[in-house]
């Protein structure tokens, strides 16, 4: 009797918890990332006689998977926002820790107004530099 008591008990708890996890899944997002094939390169101003360059990996969040075709449609236009961006930063900048998070919101910032020019709206939830090298 003991058995089958605390057998129906474990059977109870596991159904409990089977559903506190069912309504877990559903409360969670979705997101997606699409990056930059191949990485951005190029230079950056520099106090040195000697060409200064900087190569970086780009991965842009989203939270609807459906958003990649539309960020896969505008590649050109945000590659050549990050790479105009990217151009204009100074040694110093580019090469220091706050500067890149700087960098990072600016381009951000800017690829977000871009895309509510084009679609009527922000798309892009998070950027982040996943390779980030420079000379």
């Amino acid at each position: 009797m003991k058995k089958f008591a605390l057998l129906c008990l474990m059977l109870v708890t596991s159904v409990l918890s089977l559903g506190a996890f069912a309504e877990e899944e559903e409360v969670v997002d979705t997101y997606a990332y699409y990056g930059f094939e191949p990485d951005i390169v190029t230079n950056y101003i520099s106090n040195r006689k000697k060409l200064g360059f900087v190569k970086i990996s780009v991965e842009l969040m989203v939270k609807v998977p459906e958003d990649l075709i539309v960020l896969e449609h505008h590649d050109p236009l945000l590659r050549a926002a990050l790479i105009e961006i990217l151009g204009a930063q100074t040694e110093d900048k580019v090469k220091s820790l706050t500067g890149k998070e700087e960098i990072r919101r600016e381009c951000y910032d800017t690829l977000n107004r871009l895309l509510e020019q084009e679609i009527g709206k922000p798309l892009i939830v998070n950027l982040l530099f996943t390779k980030y090298l420079y000379d």
